[in-house]
């Protein structure tokens, strides 16, 4: 073990919750990182080039520590679904996930001064068919405001989910086993 402290460098509740749940003791480090994707950036490029600049701006903040980055987009065909920014926008993210699957990226980087590692964990999702009148009310509840692709899945927007391949603690914001396998590298 290493008596270096970690850090999650993200304001998000539901990640401090997530990584509560691993056990470990940690601080928490909000950091500013411009989410703006690059014209030649793939989806999976992107997510975890977020996530590393995230680790990286907290391990500025906190030098001497293990730093923990995450972020987390919504795919669907070859568009990302980020947080909407007005009700017009969270209805057409819905419409565009409305009775079909769609993926959902976490990426999780792991950093310190001597070493940076990331994975990045892929999630299919499948919605039932959504009416306009279930998207407006969704929206009056303030759930789908700072999600991306405009909806918790450990919330109310869990009533659209029909079914999920893959990890359902990355869809809510830190995949838990690939979180535990990267800090088992750097303690």
């Amino acid at each position: 073990m290493t008596d270096k402290k970690i850090v999650l460098a993200s304001s998000s509740p539901r990640r401090k919750e997530l990584l509560s749940q691993l056990g470990y003791s940690f601080d928490v480090v909000k950091t500013d990182v411009e989410e703006c994707r690059k014209s030649d950036e793939s989806a999976h490029q992107y997510v975890q080039r977020l996530s590393q600049d995230k680790a990286l701006a907290g391990l500025k903040v906190e030098p001497e520590s293990i730093v923990i980055g995450s972020d987390t987009i919504v795919v669907v065909d070859t568009g990302i679904l980020e947080k909407p920014d007005s009700l017009q926008d969270a209805k057409q993210m819905l419409f565009k996930l409305s009775a079909r699957s769609h993926q959902v990226m976490t990426a999780v980087t792991v950093a310190s001064e001597q070493k940076t590692r990331s994975t990045v964990v892929i999630t299919d999702v499948w919605f039932k068919t959504l009416s306009e009148k279930e998207i407006e009310q969704y929206w009056q509840t303030g759930e789908p405001c700072d999600k991306a692709g405009s909806y918790g899945i450990q919330g109310k927007g869990g009533r659209f989910v029909t079914r999920i391949e893959g990890s359902y603690h990355a869809v809510v914001g830190l995949p838990l086993y690939e979180t535990d396998q990267l800090l088992h590298e750097f303690l």
